[in-house]
């Protein structure tokens, strides 16, 4: 649609060229505002740029090649969460839809419940889950089938519920439990974790027990 050099034959063609130039502008904005900046080729495909004339805007300046396949608008201010969003869309599978859901440690961090600070970013992603090329570095992926109730959706990303992030790390034995317990707290004290929901974990991991022992099983029970 955007073929640089087509709309030199004529004026006509010029300003039709700079009236789909806008349309496309305010359709890409909308993707990654949401997205806090951040779209993939597949996502400025659909807003009306030919893929052929990525490497433009790039070298103009309007976009910031974040990774393969991912751009970031320039001109949009860079926040504290952007890299969670960039990782998600790398996550996207072929039609475009965000497979990664940020789990354990990170979830901790990303609701800042404990003082868990992982060198990398966990994230689960289906049990099918696929990449023809290396996962990032960056990355540790954990493959199970999430439902709907698992996940909670923030600023251009998903992260898993308190009541999820806990039963991973619990069953995992993966992190201290000293970890886990200033989550469950953090999690109880600031009404992220309902005290039924405490309730359903330890049904469901007998082994939870533990962090909701004494004064926060008499508060579960009143």
């Amino acid at each position: 649609m955007l073929d640089m050099g087509y709309f030199m034959y004529n004026t006509h063609n010029y300003y039709e060229f700079c009236a789909m130039t806008k349309i496309s502008e305010k359709q890409l904005y909308e993707i990654a505002s949401g997205q806090q900046g951040y779209f993939t080729a597949q996502q400025a495909i659909s807003a009306g740029y030919q893929i052929n004339n990525h490497p433009y805007y790039v070298k103009q300046g309007h976009w910031i090649r974040e990774y393969r396949g991912i751009y970031r608008l320039s001109n949009f201010p860079s926040e504290a969460e952007a890299e969670y969003v960039l990782w998600s869309l790398w996550s996207c599978d072929r039609k475009g839809q965000v497979q990664g859901v940020y789990s354990f440690e990170t979830a901790l961090s990303i609701y800042d419940v404990s003082d868990a600070m992982p060198a990398k970013l966990h994230m689960t992603v289906p049990k099918k889950f696929r990449r023809s090329r290396e996962t990032p570095n960056i990355l540790v992926l954990h493959r199970d089938d999430l439902g709907e109730n698992d996940y909670k959706t923030m600023r251009g990303f998903r992260v898993t519920t308190p009541f999820r992030t806990l039963l991973d790390l619990i069953n995992s034995n993966e992190i201290d439990d000293y970890l886990i317990q200033q989550a469950a707290n953090e999690f109880l004290s600031r009404g992220l974790l309902l005290r039924k929901e405490a309730l359903a974990l330890i049904e469901k991991a007998p082994q939870a027990a533990k962090f909701f022992i004494e004064k926060k099983k008499t508060e579960l029970k009143s």
